[in-house]
């Protein structure tokens, strides 16, 4: 599941980075503060605009950058745990395009330039890593957004992977689920029409945030499927360990079958 990205500086790649750099602007500088002003009104006629805005941006975001997203199922309404594979910042704006959770964020994505922004308004649960008081905070809001009805989501490999192959699922993760009874459900991310730019989309060793950023810039149009899959219903009953299993499963499988 890789593919052969164009060298960095390669004459078409710049091309694109320099068509594409004005509509980025005019993304940020005119839709941005109209999404903004959305979520400030936060709601009309009972619907919740200024989710609709965020996900109207990040879809936006994603175009961009070339990549045309396709939706495989249905994301479950209400108060559920979505866990998804993990490549880069990419996956994020790729499930605000399609469904409104407040994901598990580490601290240091609020210093992001756009991205902080939108995992600020998404509702995201920052946490501190090597700190365990904070990961008991983050699953004691995570419980409490699941039993009011809020959606949140997870990667539960605990960070980004190359795009080779899927890392293991931590458990521990899915102890908020557990706690308030709440369905999860796996989304697979798929970049390329049969998952082959995974390792194009993935951090490369010693990438920073803004050097990913600007290298996805110049990537050719893509598709990017975002799977939502069989979910795993009445989580007290099948235990953290189970559903981590379960989830890995159903992931790996969607990609394999791309």
């Amino acid at each position: 599941m890789s593919a052969t990205s164009p060298a960095v500086g390669s004459p078409l790649r710049i091309l694109r980075m320099l068509c594409r750099l004005p509509i980025l602007a005019w993304h940020v500088l005119v839709h941005l503060p109209i999404t903004l002003l959305l979520i400030a009104i936060d709601t009309i006629g009972g619907k919740k605009v200024g989710h609709a805005a965020i996900r109207w941006w990040a879809g936006g975001l994603l175009w961009v950058f070339g990549m045309r997203v396709r939706r495989v199922g249905a994301p479950l309404p209400g108060g559920t745990m979505f866990v998804a594979n993990h490549l880069s910042w990419v996956d994020i704006i790729a499930l605000h395009s399609q469904h409104m959770m407040g994901f598990i964020a580490k601290a240091e994505i609020r210093g992001w330039p756009l991205i902080g922004w939108l995992a600020t308004a998404g509702e995201s649960i920052f946490l501190q890593r090597g700190n365990p008081n904070s990961l008991t905070d983050v699953m004691t809001e995570m419980s409490a957004r699941l039993r009011d009805g809020h959606a949140v989501a997870a990667f539960p490999e605990g960070g980004t992977r190359d795009g080779r192959e899927l890392g293991a699922f931590h458990a521990r993760i899915f102890t908020a689920a557990v706690d308030a009874d709440a369905p999860v459900q796996p989304v697979a991310l798929c970049f390329g029409a049969h998952c082959e730019a995974q390792s194009i989309v993935a951090f490369a060793p010693g990438e920073s945030f803004m050097g990913n950023f600007v290298r996805l810039l110049g990537e050719p149009v893509r598709p990017v499927t975002v799977c939502f899959l069989e979910p795993i219903l009445h989580a007290e009953h099948e235990g953290r360990r189970r559903i981590a299993t379960l989830a890995r499963a159903r992931i790996e499988q969607a990609m394999a079958a791309a």
